[in-house]
């Protein structure tokens, strides 16, 4: 299963290699990561996205708490929370594909970054359902190149879960 870490650091040189350390030394390989500074200055916000059993995840998280910097692990997997990726996409582009790719900008909230005769490149961002069912459907096209970050979240104060909210809404449920 993945889950997502988020971890406290104090921003200090040499934290971000004794964190990938420990996880190479354990046979974790990160699947996704991003770094910032948190809301205090002095401390950084790294989130992971890592896969594991749930025991397996307790145990990283216990030794993540032995490296010196590290403030607090949580693990946010299960929480409700807001996550967000970005993903830059540059696709090749024909006459004939360009309207094609235009509107699925649109649907999508695309921004157009880059144009030109051979190629159109577009920032998507967006929870990571929405990236990966773009990428589904650009994936028709020749895609040139991809830049994607990692996942950043951040756990909801209000305690609604949206993923619950999606599975559970049912358009027989509305009557027009």
């Amino acid at each position: 299963m993945k889950h997502t870490l988020s971890v406290l650091v104090q921003d200090e040189s040499g934290v971000l290699s004794r964190i990938s350390g420990l996880f190479a030394r354990r046979g974790f390989n990160i699947d996704s990561l991003a770094v910032g500074p948190a809301e205090e200055q002095g401390i950084s916000r790294i989130t992971m996205s890592v896969r594991g059993d749930n025991r397996t995840i307790e145990q990283l998280i216990k030794q993540l708490y032995k490296l010196i910097n590290i403030l607090d692990v949580q693990n946010i997997t299960s929480l409700p929370c807001i996550e967000r990726e970005l993903v830059l996409f540059k696709i090749f582009t024909s006459n004939q594909s360009r309207s094609y790719l235009l509107e699925i900008a649109n649907i999508f909230r695309a921004k157009i970054v880059d144009i030109s005769f051979q190629s159109l490149t577009l920032e998507v961002t967006g929870d990571p359902g929405k990236i990966f069912a773009i990428q589904q459907l650009l994936s028709q096209y020749k895609v040139l190149q991809i830049a994607r970050t990692g996942k950043i979240a951040l756990v909801r104060d209000s305690n609604v879960n949206t993923e619950l909210l999606k599975s559970s809404f049912s358009y027989e449920n509305i009557s027009l």
